[in-house]
């Protein structure tokens, strides 16, 4: 049998010795798994490049940059903060819209071209500024937040590439200065950052914005327990005060004494929250809540109250009133009397040795220990967030406990002694104060017991003769029946008390056989006006208190009271 001429040809070529060639086809074949990884891995490495561009895609289309403004809240719109209103409905806060300026540098033709044009009509800006955001490769930028209408337009009108608009919140204060340390300010971005404003982000808001549940939708506007009436009544008289006397400063309010509501409360030098900035000014501190003075006389009403309470004193007990020497300081009367005198002639006349004395027999840790319990050496806590902490002696001695009888010695809030003082005349029920609506109900599951219901009604009938004849004379206008306490606090200047700098108050409660509210007044470095006496408390403080009273007791629904006369002039008339 003849072989193929093909496979003869092969057999000759290699000889019958070698071995048998492999065919083309299968050489092909045999080289293919040598390839196979390299062609794996280009495949892998193609699909994997792919995919991270994908994902990055993904990525940037459904999750916000955290640092741009404007994409974060692209997508929500603008955010409408609740109203603040007052008491009975009057708006004291509420957002406006208004647009602000933004670039999109990526889409700026001419940088230069562009910048003259803003600069036309923001000229406030910045120019370096406004050509490196223009000229950055940034996909956004803002410029101006808050233009006015009128910006608006004339920026419209240069039709500038690149340049857009975005419709945002602003917040508005119909009453400007009005009542600002209490309502606060917000930010360039709508944030409440003060005041009730910071209370409300605090209480909730902030997180329903970020959790983008604050819509556009209004939301229940957040009732204050202030009357606007009443509020602009204290802010006119602190005003006025501050002229007439040209004092440094002047702070006042007015509480509800059995639901602790703060009904007004203002302090001037203030500012107006339309312009947050002028918050920042050391002079606008608010000094009722946030300052901390020592009270001078207005703090023997805690003395005299604590003596009562204590037992170791009685109303009609009498006190020496001859000057002595403590730890080489001598405790002596502002103007003294030249004899002893009783527990309501030392209130009376604002006696600082019989006030020494009365808490020399209660002792250091009792001392102590009643300041503490009536909240005055502690932080104050309401809703609003500008409360300071006050001040007292690292080691109580003797001395301290004498000096801080009459005034010396402790730096407290006036919001605190006011809230304290309410408490001395409330039968001794402390109540918080607050500044959102409260009743009585609530109040008095909020209420503590601190003095005893006869020592309250002792200093009830103390207030009140202090109010008829003693240095408050000058807070009781006819009809209205208020009692209470000078005090004139000399101020440190250098290290020492100086007799010619005080910080005067005046606290007050009417009407005094039951009372309803308390009245606090404070003036700083207040000077002697020509006809007056002297530049004490009784001169400037008391009176201003009495036209705080005056003017308001009507919105208050305290009806004048003119005793028996009064009734038979009412009859006849």
């Amino acid at each position: 049998m003849k072989l193929p001429k093909l496979v003869r040809d092969l057999v000759k070529a290699q000889g019958s010795s070698a071995k048998p060639s492999v065919s083309p086809f299968r050489r092909r074949r045999a080289e293919a798994p040598r390839n196979r990884p390299r062609f794996m891995i280009a495949t892998g490495l193609f699909c994997a490049i792919y995919m991270v561009i994908g994902g990055r895609l993904v990525m940037l289309g459904a999750v916000a940059d955290p640092n741009d403004t404007y994409r974060s809240t692209a997508g929500q719109g603008p955010v409408t903060r609740p109203d603040l209103v007052d008491r009975n409905g009057e708006v004291l806060a509420t957002d406006i819209k208004t647009a602000s300026l933004f670039a999109e540098p990526r889409r700026i033709v001419d940088a230069d071209e562009a910048s003259e044009a803003l600069m036309t009509v923001l000229p406030d800006l910045n120019p370096k500024v406004l050509h490196a955001r223009l000229s950055s490769k940034a996909g956004f930028a803002w410029l101006k937040r808050e233009l006015t209408p009128r910006q608006q337009q004339e920026i419209l009108a240069l039709g500038i590439p690149g340049i857009g608009f975005r419709t945002e919140k602003k917040r508005f204060y119909p009453g400007g200065p009005t009542a600002a340390h209490i309502v606060g300010v917000t930010n360039v971005d709508n944030q409440g950052i003060a005041g009730m404003e910071k209370y409300v982000d605090d209480a909730g808001f902030r997180d329903l914005r970020q959790l983008g549940f604050a819509g556009n939708d209004k939301m229940e506007p957040v009732k204050l327990s202030i009357d606007l009436r009443v509020q602009h009544i204290v802010r006119d008289e602190l005003v006025a005060a501050m002229a007439k006397y040209k004092a440094v400063a002047a702070g006042g309010l007015v509480m509800d004494i059995q639901t602790g509501e703060v009904i007004a409360m203002a302090s001037v030098p203030d500012y107006d929250p339309n312009f947050p900035g002028d918050a920042l000014k050391k002079e606008n501190l608010n000094r009722i809540s946030a300052g901390t003075f020592e009270m001078g006389s207005t703090f023997k009403i805690f003395t005299t109250a604590m003596a009562l309470d204590s037992g170791l004193v009685r109303y009609n007990d009498v006190f020496s009133t001859t000057p002595f020497r403590v730890a080489g300081f001598t405790i002596k009367e502002f103007h003294g009397k030249g004899r002893p005198l009783s527990v309501p002639e030392i209130f009376e006349y604002s006696s600082n040795v019989g006030s020494a004395r009365e808490a020399d027999l209660v002792g250091i840790d009792g001392h102590k220990e009643f300041l503490t319990r009536m909240g005055l050496l502690s932080r104050l806590r309401t809703e609003l967030p500008e409360t300071a902490m006050p001040s007292q002696p690292k080691v109580w001695k003797k001395i301290n406990s004498m000096t801080i009888a009459f005034g010396h010695g402790v730096s407290t809030t006036p919001l605190q002694t006011a809230a304290a003082a309410a408490a001395i005349v409330n039968d001794g029920w402390y109540v918080p104060p607050t500044f959102l609506p409260r009743t009585k109900e609530q109040a008095d599951a909020l209420r503590v017991k601190v003095v005893k219901d006869q020592t309250s009604a002792e200093m009830r009938e103390i207030f009140k003769i202090n109010g008829v004849s003693g240095s408050g004379k000058s807070a009781n206008p006819p009809g209205y029946h208020v009692g209470g306490k000078t005090g004139t606090a000399e101020k440190v200047v250098g290290g020492r008390y100086s007799k010619d700098t005080r910080f005067n108050a005046y606290v007050g409660a009417f009407p005094i056989e039951k009372p309803r509210y308390l009245v606090l007044s404070i003036i700083d470095e207040p000077k002697k006006v020509e006809g007056d006496y002297a530049a004490t408390s009784g001169y400037n403080a008391a009176p201003m208190v009495g036209n705080i009273v005056r003017r308001a007791a009507t919105f208050l629904d305290v009806k004048p009271d003119f005793g028996d006369t009064g009734k038979q002039l009412l009859v006849s008339y």
